[in-house]
């Protein structure tokens, strides 16, 4: 992984934790501010124009806090709003097909449920993975029982590529997932709900320091 990306804490968006649009942007400027310096807007059952139209404001937003932006699964609006990466599933186009698209300015990252998945990411020249379910978490149900932490081991011990935990990470699990050799967090309503955004972000980037 490209070494200026600066990845530890990777904030992923998730619009129905919300009233409305704008507390969505509320609190992830409010993690911006307090020290996130990657966000992965997804929202992938959002009309494509609607979702371009979320993209240019959250490239704004995270320009201005210098912040990193990738875009889940369209390449086209990754590369539309300057984006610097897009985030690929297992249902997506190879990462090497999306680097090829970007001429290669897109950092590519994969969602990967089982070694075999981030071995793939690794065959298809994948930059970062997630791996995850870890613990159980609403967001993650559908792609059934937590993968658990002896699984996070196995791929971090025997993937090429910075993994970054993702599905139930609050901050008293993050020692956890880090004593496995994950590159770092991913995580969604952990911060977005916290009733307290700035202190929990401040103390996710605590810990994993």
């Amino acid at each position: 992984m490209r070494g200026d990306l600066d990845l530890k804490l990777y904030l992923v968006t998730d619009r129905k934790l919300f009233a409305n649009i704008s507390s969505l942007y509320n609190a992830v400027e409010e993690a911006l501010g307090s020290g996130v310096k990657a966000v992965q807007l997804r929202e992938k059952d959002m009309a494509i124009r609607k979702l371009l139209s979320m993209a240019y404001y959250m490239r704004k937003l995270t320009a201005h806090y210098c912040a990193k932006l990738f875009i889940n699964d369209r390449v086209d609006v990754a590369i539309a709003v300057d984006a610097d990466g897009v985030h690929l599933t297992r249902n997506s186009i190879p990462a090497s097909a999306a680097k090829k698209a970007s001429k290669g300015r897109l950092v590519v990252g994969v969602s990967t449920h089982t070694l075999g998945e981030a071995a793939d990411a690794v065959k298809e020249e994948a930059d970062f993975i997630t791996f995850g379910p870890v613990y159980q978490t609403p967001s993650k149900l559908k792609y059934g029982e937590p993968v658990g932490i002896n699984a996070l081991k196995e791929v971090c011990s025997e993937v090429s590529l910075p993994v970054f935990a993702i599905g139930g990470i609050r901050e008293d699990r993050v020692r956890e997932v880090m004593d496995c050799g994950c590159e770092g967090v991913a995580v969604i309503s952990a911060i977005l709900k916290s009733n307290d955004i700035k202190k929990t972000t401040e103390r996710f980037l605590r810990y994993l320091q």
